[in-house]
């Protein structure tokens, strides 16, 4: 691990100006779940590592006009118990899908939104688009776990989040702050990651001295939501593939729906088309399955990931399912 400067800022305006030091060569730390993975393979090498801990204002839940606002910083057991949550199931079902009690008690919403990706060529110090020599090493190597979706350029890898999913099926927005003290804007959660195609752009918009504040959560009122993780196993493996929907029924139709792919794409990826299918319909067993096949009708599997293609579209049949209190049994 290389030599560092570590700061520990009290208010969001101090750790805005010590992240834009150093000509943005500055690093975030949250959880520290997967900062202190990379800084020892030295994957990251920042002049400066940002506590952001130690600033009161970025932790913890509390009402906002219309819906809730949650503090990047709040751990995730925090979240898991607060009753302020209590409709947004999506969100706790992605939560009870990580069995790891450290994690649980150490990480932050926040950093699992900007977690960096699992893919074993990054974690190996080839970047984040696994090039040599101009040949892309995923498309002719390893790639079990990569994208199915969204994978036509030079980007493979599949976004590591295992909340943005839930998130933005409820219609999420995320606050950010800098790089100036008082620089901050609001945006929807879907616009906050990008597909990079150089190693320069990184997998998200923040620039250096920008961080997430908040996330704001509009009314879970009338909405029906729930994550449907694909697990290997029951240990600290991280989701084949993930699906979570957020849909709205009147009379038995479903009035609007938001179905949302996890660990499929390089971001979270919005099945748009599967839900056009279910709006104006009933949600059942057969519906549902149709959507999971809409969701995945573009899907561009590489040499050794077909597999994930019906995984993705049982895992979206299985989230509408959830949502609508219709799983058990409906399989």
């Amino acid at each position: 691990m290389r030599p560092f400067e570590y700061a520990s800022p009290e208010t969001e305006a101090e750790a805005a100006d010590l992240l834009a030091d150093h000509d943005g060569n500055t690093a975030v730390l949250a959880g520290g779940t997967d900062l202190l993975t990379l800084l020892k393979r030295d994957l990251v090498t920042p002049q400066r590592v940002v506590d952001l801990k130690t600033v009161p204002s970025l932790v913890g839940v509390t009402p906002d006009i219309d819906g809730v606002r949650i503090g990047a910083l709040t751990p995730l057991d925090e979240l898991q118990q607060n009753p302020l949550l209590a409709g947004y199931q999506s969100l706790l079902d992605a939560i009870d899908g990580i069995r790891s009690v450290q994690i649980q008690s150490m990480g932050t919403v926040g950093g699992d939104l900007c977690h960096l990706p699992n893919c074993w060529y990054f974690r190996s110090g080839h970047g984040l688009l696994a090039m040599e020599n101009g040949e892309s090493l995923v498309e002719t190597g390893e790639n079990r776990y990569h994208a199915i979706l969204g994978n036509h350029g030079p980007a493979k890898f599949v976004s590591a989040s295992r909340f943005a999913p839930g998130l933005i099926s409820l219609g999420a927005r995320v606050r950010i702050a800098g790089p100036g003290a008082d620089d901050a804007e609001t945006i929807p959660l879907e616009y906050f990651y990008i597909t990079p195609r150089t190693e320069r752009q990184g997998v998200t918009i923040l620039r250096p001295g920008q961080f997430i504040t908040h996330i704001l959560l509009p009314s879970a009122a009338g909405i029906q939501s729930a994550t449907y993780d694909v697990l290997a196993s029951e240990g600290l493996d991280w989701p084949l593939v993930s699906a979570a929907a957020g849909v709205q029924v009147e009379g038995g139709l479903v009035r609007d729906c938001r179905i949302v792919l996890g660990h499929a794409a390089p971001v979270p990826w919005i099945a748009h088309e599967a839900a056009r299918l279910l709006t104006g319909r009933p949600l059942n067993e057969e519906t549902a399955a149709a959507a999971g096949a809409a969701a995945v009708a573009a899907a561009t599997p590489l040499s050794r990931n077909g597999y994930k293609v019906q995984m993705a579209a049982v895992a979206v049949k299985r989230a509408l399912l959830k949502a609508t209190g219709q799983l058990e049994g409906g399989l």
